[in-house]
């Protein structure tokens, strides 16, 4: 996938009224007024949002009779999902490093596979921490 074509896609979804116009288009196609029901904004502005999409290679639209049905194209999400992988797979390999050396250390192995402390885990910043330092203690 190009460089342009993946630039153009990611600044497309950027949007969270162009996300969910896709998300829309995903149950099947619609006109600009059917699009345009759910927001509060004029045709004009949802036109616009279209332009993006087309111009992404996210949507095409088609004549029918007096129609323009606008129509979702998956392919370039696919192209981003493929980037987005390779990603996914630094991490995973990353968090699958630290795991090893936890256990190595004696802190632990996975952090999905530690044992309860007993108590509730309030997500706070400290809360991983403590732990560990607890485990350690005891």
């Amino acid at each position: 996938m190009s460089t342009d074509v993946l630039d153009a896609t990611f600044a497309a979804l950027a949007d969270p009224t162009r996300r969910a116009i896709l998300a829309r288009l995903a149950k099947g196609e619609a006109t600009v007024t059917e699009l345009a029901t759910p927001f509060a904004m004029s045709q004009p502005g949802v036109s616009k949002h279209l332009r993006v999409l087309e111009h992404a290679g996210l949507i095409s639209r088609r004549r029918d009779a007096q129609r323009r049905p606008c129509r979702l194209e998956a392919s370039p999400l696919k192209g981003a999902m493929d980037w987005l992988a390779t990603y996914r797979e630094y991490w995973e390999e990353s968090y699958q490093r630290l795991d090893a050396l936890l256990v190595e250390l004696g802190i632990g192995g996975p952090v999905s596979g530690r044992p309860d402390s007993g108590r509730p885990d309030t997500g706070g910043p400290d809360a991983a921490g403590s732990d560990a330092v607890e485990g350690q203690a005891r």
